[in-house]
């Protein structure tokens, strides 16, 4: 079977109340239409085409890919139109797949058997049962069950909305045929638009047989047209995630209050604790440990690192029995060696970190190389910028680094030197010997605090 699929993504989502096109809102830290796209190249169509209107030129912007044909539908005439705007590029002998890029989590699985049924020469359509079916366009059976038609919501009759079982607006056929039917269809409707779902209508009227496939999978099905809906739908992508974690063999303490928004790739008995959040590529090595309030961007931990609670590290890798936090800061392109600790309101960007070494209280270290076995005392800062440009501190191993001390770029501390507490060095500091500057400390005899006047 040859497969082209048809993504509908004009529309504008008024009720996002957004400036951004509803495809491309986030959903797991990607747009909508992204998810859709991955489960469009999984059945492996020969073509995409996706229908793009409002916001068009946004949209491409953030999907540049190269395997889309981008169809525009200038004007928003109703999902029938829409279709018929892409149907020009696609061969007579394929069979038609249409999606929507604000459904989000429809799955592979579910549209294998439409696709098929489609390549047999029938009109397939997926359907759901729903509690509440209100919003969506009801399937009509004939008395014998077989389907003769669907009917949107607001041209139906009272009986007809009493109807549970919903159209999901997944539809397959043939395209010779799906291309006939649409030029057949009228905007007679309370919309005023050229329905998709008429030409179900059409099929039987031509004798085509019309297949339904009932799904339970509610929440694949889902479109998203508000703020509330994409936070459900999160919420199931999320949950989604997190089940496959588990069953990963990775402990989360709690499922519902984890969310990855990429890609995680865990080695053995990893424990992530509640509201970690998890974006881009995230590589976990054996026995990694993960605090409460942690964010993880595109990080690389090794084995028997533990994050303690409230740290952010991006673009950052960190070697073997590390140990970081509570509240620290690793910013892009740092690397922890082996061993190395980083403590409570430390914040270290663009630096090399030697194994062993250790900066334990509320410093920051920018633009910096750290040898190995380096104690950096509390309240250290590497002066790095100069108002213009970056500069680079060097520090050896073995080098001890007094508290409330300031390193001003470009300086070298060199191999088993001593930094005296409360010092700012400006220049080069010898190996081995103890460098400090100070003013020198005086004591005012008989000096007095002052104090306020009584208020008369």
């Amino acid at each position: 079977m040859k497969l082209s699929i048809i993504i509908l993504a004009a529309g504008q989502g008024t009720r996002m109340n957004s400036a951004r096109p509803k495809v491309l809102h986030p959903l797991g830290g990607r747009p909508l239409l992204a998810h859709v796209l991955d489960t469009a190249r999984a059945l492996h169509a020969m073509d995409i085409h996706v229908v793009i209107g409002h916001g068009a030129g946004q949209v491409r912007d953030v999907l540049p890919d190269t395997d889309i044909h981008w169809v525009l539908q200038e004007q928003q005439l109703g999902t029938g139109h829409a279709v018929a705007q892409a149907m020009p590029a696609v061969p007579d002998e394929n069979t038609v797949l249409v999606m929507y890029g604000d459904v989000p989590l429809i799955s592979k699985q579910t549209l294998e058997p439409l696709c098929q049924m489609a390549g047999q020469g029938m009109a397939a359509l997926l359907s759901a049962v729903l509690d509440d079916p209100a919003g969506y366009g009801r399937i009509l059976h004939h008395a014998d069950g077989s389907i003769c038609g669907i009917v949107e919501e607001k041209d139906a009759t009272r009986k007809q909305r009493a109807i549970q079982e919903i159209n999901t607006g997944f539809l397959a056929a043939p395209a010779a045929r799906l291309r006939g039917w649409l030029s057949a269809l009228n905007n007679n409707n309370a919309q005023g638009e050229y329905y998709l779902t008429d030409t179900i209508a059409r099929a039987v009227t031509e004798g085509t047989s019309v297949r339904g496939l009932t799904t339970d999978a509610i929440d694949e099905v889902m479109g998203i047209n508000d703020r509330k809906q994409l936070a459900a739908q999160e919420r199931c992508f999320q949950m989604r995630q997190a089940d496959a974690c588990l069953q990963a063999g990775v402990t989360l303490i709690d499922p519902a209050r984890f969310d990855l928004r990429g890609r995680l790739d865990a080695g053995q008995d990893v424990v992530i604790d509640i509201n970690a959040i998890l974006e881009g590529q995230v590589t976990l090595g054996d026995r990694v440990s993960i605090g409460p309030n942690v964010t993880l961007r595109n990080a690389t931990l090794g084995d028997d690192v533990t994050i303690l609670a409230n740290c952010v590290i991006e673009a950052a890798v960190i070697g073997a029995g590390s140990r970081i936090g509570p509240f620290a800061r690793l910013r892009p392109d740092t690397t922890l060696a082996a061993a190395t600790h980083i403590g409570n309101f430390v914040e270290i960007k663009k630096s090399e970190v030697g194994e062993g070494s250790k900066i334990n209280h509320l410093s920051y270290v920018g633009d910096t190389t750290i040898g190995r076995g380096v104690n950096i005392g509390a309240g250290t800062i590497t002066c790095n910028y100069d108002g213009a440009n970056k500069h680079r501190t060097l520090i050896g191993d073995d080098v001890f680094i007094g508290s409330d001390t300031q390193l001003v770029a470009p300086v070298e501390i060199q191999d088993g030197a001593t930094i005296g507490a409360g010092s700012t060095i400006t220049r080069d500091a010898p190996a081995h010997e103890l460098t400090l500057s100070r003013a020198p400390q005086k004591t005012r005899s008989g000096w007095k605090r002052p104090v306020k006047e009584p208020k008369g």
